[in-house]
């Protein structure tokens, strides 16, 4: 991965951290060539509140550390799955439930993924 992207996913993994997001997961897509993205970042909140929370942390911090704006954001009407997608990286922070249900770590099994320890 390149610096640019490293950057992001370690601001991004804060951010997830700083709220108290779960089951922080990381896959490395560049050797898939139909792949959208060179990353996801995947992890859960609890509840709708604090999906859209940490969602929020991540689009906070991105813009004031490394003054990066998301191509694009979807899913805070439900925010049962808000995806963030910053171009090389994209986000995907889901509720338990639409996580299992849409299991993209399955979905993308072919890639490197690294599941990070939850800090508590």
């Amino acid at each position: 991965m390149t610096e640019v992207s490293n950057n992001k996913i370690d601001e991004i993994i804060e951010a997830i951290t700083d709220r108290k997001g779960k089951k922080i997961s990381l896959l490395d897509l560049q050797k898939i060539e139909s792949a959208p993205a060179n990353s996801f970042v995947i992890c859960q909140g609890s509840s709708t509140s604090q999906v859209s929370s940490i969602a929020d942390s991540i689009r906070e911090r991105l813009q004031k550390n490394l003054d990066t704006k998301p191509y694009n954001y979807d899913g805070y009407k439900n925010s049962q799955w808000i995806i963030i997608d910053y171009g090389d990286v994209m986000v995907h922070v889901f509720l338990p439930e639409f996580r299992d249900f849409y299991n993209l770590e399955e979905l993308w099994n072919d890639a490197s993924i690294t599941n990070l320890p939850d800090l508590d």
